[in-house]
């Protein structure tokens, strides 16, 4: 495996962010960069032999910074929503930032994708940690939190969180990569496969009710290998909600998802030990461009991000997402690349 490391720009208040990268010796190869802990590259051989940059990113850190979308980026302390931005702990009441309507998305204002982050080479890893001190965007603890990457020859790309906190607090990590596994393009001729039998109900803000929808009958269905495109203008309440798909399924065992491209023959695997993945369609995703120049924006990727389920604090059917003190909490997500 080669390992290097680059410059990748500076902040605007003169901040350096360093890219890293992983390199198998079949031509893969993931770049890191320490802004965000973000992936800002994954090149994958496709059916010709050639790499394809399966990952929408930008070129530089200034953009990164700039833009909106968490396009790549480590997701926390707690990925998705929060409703209300407010929960209760403990027996105290806490309020967060309302950056998403009513409620707290993706950590807040200022989450874990607008941090900097500590990162380093270590054997064949590239290792990012960072301590979110008590009060950081109001959640208790001190929170120690690493996020490792990892690649092997066979293809697997894998993120292992860790994390421990010295007060009770709330943990929800997640990672926020955009796949299109043609390099470009719409993703609505991409064929899906999710290994759930429900999903989240939604209301009108994206926010899961607590009820748990069956997929049967649905344009949520995607038990059996289906084009993303297929139903998304399907007359359906819960596609209205969203603006597409944007809802965490209920997932059914390790391996929750498929996603394939008969354009360059990639087919993407993703495994986890998360109970839940939110499917997001890139509804929201504003007209822009990205690496060398490329334009993207609505439907241009899917993000398939394993996760306990959203707002889960109020929700009691839901998993837990309180992390207890001194509690080591430990979770992985693996990305198994492979040519049809």
């Amino acid at each position: 495996m080669k390992t290097s490391s680059r410059p990748f720009g500076a902040l605007a208040d003169g901040t350096p962010v360093t890219a890293y990268t992983l390199e198998n010796s079949r031509g893969m190869a993931v770049t890191v960069i320490d802004y965000g802990a973000t992936v800002q590259a994954l090149l994958v051989p496709g059916k010709t032999g050639g790499l394809v940059d399966v990952a929408l990113g930008y070129d530089t850190a200034a953009e990164y910074e700039a833009n909106d979308g968490f396009l790549g980026a480590a997701i926390g302390r707690v990925g998705n929503r929060i409703g209300g931005a407010r929960f209760s702990l403990n027996g105290v009441e806490y309020t967060l930032a309302k950056n998403d309507g009513e409620n707290c998305l993706h950590g807040g204002v200022k989450g874990f994708d607008k941090r900097m982050w500590t990162g380093a080479i270590q054997g064949d890893a590239l290792v990012f940690s960072r301590r979110s001190p008590d009060g950081e965007e109001n959640f208790p603890g001190n929170l120690d939190v690493t996020v490792a990457y990892t690649l092997t020859e066979d293809g697997l790309f894998t993120i292992a969180y860790d994390a421990v906190c010295d007060k009770d607090t709330l943990l929800n990590l997640a990672n926020h990569t955009y796949f299109n596994l043609n390099g470009g393009g719409s993703v609505l001729d991409h064929e899906l496969t999710i290994n759930a039998e429900r999903f989240c109900e939604s209301d009108a803000g994206c926010l899961p009710t607590g009820k748990l929808l069956d997929v049967e009958g649905t344009p949520f269905d995607f038990r059996t290998p289906k084009l993303i495109g297929r139903d998304l203008g399907a007359d359906c309440e819960q596609l209205r909600c969203g603006h597409g798909y944007d809802h965490n399924y209920v997932l059914s065992g390790k391996t929750a998802a498929m996603l394939y491209s008969a354009g360059s023959g990639i087919e993407l695997t993703v495994e986890t030990d998360m109970p839940g993945m939110q499917f997001y369609s890139s509804n929201g995703l504003t007209e822009r461009k990205g690496k060398g120049g490329k334009p993207m924006g609505v439907h241009g990727a899917v993000c398939l991000e394993t996760q306990l389920f959203p707002n889960g604090m109020n929700c009691w059917t839901f998993p837990s997402p309180v992390l207890r003190a001194g509690v080591k909490a430990h979770t992985a997500t693996g990305y198994r690349f492979a040519v049809r």
